[in-house]
């Protein structure tokens, strides 16, 4: 299944940027421009760079830039949490820590990590669902639209690992492990924080509970406590990362607010495909071809419905502590949306959150539908492939 899906995905990147890449001009070519930097994102030459670069869009230009010269004064760059752009420069320092040791690094860490975090997630839907359902847990998160990310110079991958391992930690009553699991993924994105919730939830519903157990779950918030004092004492402001969402156009709506902005948005962009014209713009104009904006709107409403699908769904069938999870890291993005575009990286973020897969095999398997459900994930893993590796802006 690993191989199969990242082999898929690697082809279609590569057939999709030497086809229709930024070469073709419009959106592409203007993204390309603005954000990727040669010497980061092409650095091995010829063969090389066909292969992989396609694999190194948007943020993956984020990454590897810390990666070779740390955070520095740039603001922007203290939204990225830095246990993957560090295990990044770790292994690229071991291939000589050339910028092309370090774009094969930021590979090799995300196949690696999403190898283990499927394995690991198999064992844990076999525990949950039992073994008969592990196999299409594993393969529904496969083929999932916003899998794209595990084969790219993103974090997805390492921190679906240490999520899926401190909930398979937990439930398997090892509690330390759980703790350090937890503190890796708060090193890994901010999200990670909310694994305190479910992870305390296992450690509550324990006969016998001993408190010594759960005080292993208080190296939760070490990892992102290491990131503060990182800042405060390399930039002199510790919580740097929560004051540049502004360059990201995030701010505070409320509590799952930008679910109601994104209702709105996918509205306007439905009137703006209606009207058969780019102009007027029905929505706030967050550059780019107005239709295309409108599209990406409608579509980012729909993995929002599936989200609430997914945690109604959870909340119904699996434990607790797994649909809470999910609300819980859902509420982030929801509670601070994107302004012209509230639910930008929706399809990103739920990519990690395995429990959605964990329900869907139940869903399907009940239902009868596991192929037709494969099959539309896997058209949209498509799609998203060739976009990304294209320049368009996807999640």
């Amino acid at each position: 299944m690993f191989v199969a899906t990242r082999l898929a995905v690697l082809l279609i990147a590569v057939f999709a940027a030497l086809s229709f890449g930024p070469v073709t001009g419009g959106d592409a070519e203007l993204n390309a421009g603005r954000f990727d930097e040669t010497s980061l994102t092409h650095p091995l030459g010829g063969f090389g760079d066909t292969l992989l670069a396609p694999l190194a869009r948007w943020d993956a230009v984020w990454f590897l830039r810390i990666a070779a010269d740390g955070y520095g004064d740039s603001e922007p760059r203290a939204a990225f949490f830095p246990l993957y752009p560090g295990l990044i420069r770790a292994l690229g320092g071991l291939g000589g820590g050339s910028d092309g040791a370090r774009l094969i690094a930021g590979l090799v860490v995300s196949l690696a990590a999403y190898l283990g975090a499927l394995v690991l997630l198999y064992r844990l839907a076999a525990l949950e669902l039992g073994e008969r359902r592990a196999p299409l847990t594993l393969l529904l998160l496969s083929v999932f639209p916003g899998a794209v990310f595990f084969g790219a110079v993103y974090s997805e991958s390492l921190f679906l690992l240490v999520s899926v391992g401190a909930f398979y930690a937990a439930r398997t009553e090892r509690w330390a492990w759980a703790g350090a699991a937890a503190a890796a993924a708060a090193a890994t994105r901010s999200a990670g924080i909310v694994l305190l919730l479910p992870l305390a939830l296992f450690w509550w519903q324990t006969r016998p509970r001993r408190l010594q157990d759960g005080a292993w779950l208080l190296l939760a918030p070490v990892g992102l406590l290491a990131y503060v004092a990182f800042l405060g004492l390399s930039e002199g402001d510790g919580l740097r990362f929560l004051g540049v969402q502004d360059a990201w156009s995030r701010e505070f709506a409320g509590p799952f607010l930008g679910a109601w902005d994104g209702l709105v948005a996918a509205f306007d962009g439905l009137r703006q495909l209606l009207s058969g014209s780019r102009t007027p713009v029905y929505f706030e104009e967050a550059g780019g071809d107005p239709w295309r904006v409108a599209a990406m709107n409608l579509m980012l409403f729909g993995f929002l419905a599936f989200a609430v699908a997914a945690v109604t769904g959870a909340w119904r069938r699996l434990p607790r502590p797994y649909a809470v999870y999910m609300a819980a890291a859902l509420a982030l993005p929801l509670t601070f949306p994107v302004g012209p575009q509230p639910l930008m990286s929706l399809p990103r973020f739920l990519a990690v959150l395995f429990p959605v897969f964990m329900w869907l095999a139940l869903w399907c398997e009940e239902r009868r539908n596991a192929e037709y459900v494969i099959a539309l994930f896997a058209m949209g893993l498509g799609l998203f492939t060739a976009q990304f590796a294209s320049w368009h802006f996807i999640a």
